[in-house]
């Protein structure tokens, strides 16, 4: 069974509400009957056809707009929001699904095939917010090695790839924390994380290694049970062997399951290889650290890539 395949048994085990607000693209509301055909979700599609076994609705004439747009006016009232633009605001469906979410009227929300990266990301950040126990919002993508022929088979956690530019320590330190947990929910494997680089060890000297080093220390003060370590050449990370030899010290015990990258340029650029040389499956970016489930697409998503992600967001919810 592949590590897609055991998330999708998690999402129909117990199926949770699912808002996907894009339901006038075509591969949206695809995605929506799919997932309730496949038991995937309980899937409310908004400014969508009509479908068996789909809620739909049109944001701009909820019956509760009003009351929508009154717990965001009171949300942002200290920016000056007024009465009238909260209304406005809220008919935007990114918005009204994470207002949703946020009121518990739904479990996660799966928006960006149509909305930027830019919208969707903001709509969670200022509607749903950060988790207490999160440092920071970062975002992850899944990658899944499942061809006959894989160097390296399962599933893997790459952050962050999609969201936070340039962490500082405490950032990084979170962010691994974040995708530590995200490997226990959506792989269900004890997470092994490496801190990547372009030195392992101390093999080299320069001021963008201090931030990861700092950020080891954090982790390991926060979860002394954590199997983590860095910095790390990526060859040292995945191979036994050579680190063994470059870091003998390790208190890695096998081939990590979480990549932690310094910076966003690097992640985006790691996991894109991995995508288009590696042949390997990447589904995200998939948002961490929220109070509330909710994620992004990218605009070229596919069918089966919204079909992932709304699973992905179930289980997140569990």
């Amino acid at each position: 069974m592949t590590p897609l395949d055991r998330i999708f048994d998690a999402a129909r085990a117990t199926p949770r509400h699912i808002i996907l607000p894009e339901g006038d693209d075509p591969r949206v509301a695809e995605a929506a009957a799919r997932l309730t055909e496949e038991g995937l979700a309980r899937v409310t599609l908004m400014n969508g056809p009509d479908l068996p076994g789909v809620t739909s609705l049109i944001p701009a004439e909820a019956p509760d707009l009003v009351e929508l747009s009154t717990h965001w006016q009171a949300m942002r009232a200290s920016k000056g929001m007024t009465a009238e633009q909260a209304l406005i605001e809220m008919r935007d469906p990114i918005r009204q699904a994470a207002m949703r979410v946020r009121l518990g009227q739904a479990d996660g929300t799966v928006g960006g095939a149509v909305a930027t990266t830019a919208d969707t990301v903001r709509a969670a950040l200022q509607i749903i917010g950060r988790a207490p126990d999160a440092g920071i919002v970062s975002s992850f993508f899944l990658m899944l090695a499942c061809a006959p022929d894989a160097r390296v088979k399962g599933g893997m956690i790459f952050a962050d790839c999609g969201l936070v530019i340039d962490p500082d320590a405490a950032g990084l330190a979170a962010i691994a924390r974040s995708a530590a947990a995200s490997c226990r929910q959506l792989l269900n494997q004890t997470p092994r994380v490496a801190l990547l680089s372009f030195s392992t060890a101390g093999s080299a000297e320069h001021h963008s290694l201090t931030k990861i080093r700092e950020a080891l220390t954090m982790i390991r003060e926060a979860e002394p049970d954590l199997e983590v370590d860095g910095e790390l050449q990526f060859d040292a990370a995945l191979d036994d062997a050579i680190r063994a030899r470059k870091a003998p010290g390790s208190r890695l015990t096998g081939q990590p399951n979480v990549f932690i990258f310094p910076d966003l340029s690097s992640g985006n650029i790691g996991y894109k290889i991995a995508q288009r040389l590696g042949g390997l499956t990447a589904i995200g970016p998939i948002l961490q650290g929220l109070a509330k489930p909710a994620n992004d697409l990218s605009r070229g998503a596919s069918v089966d890539d919204i079909i992932a992600a709304a699973a992905v967001t179930s289980v997140q919810a569990v």
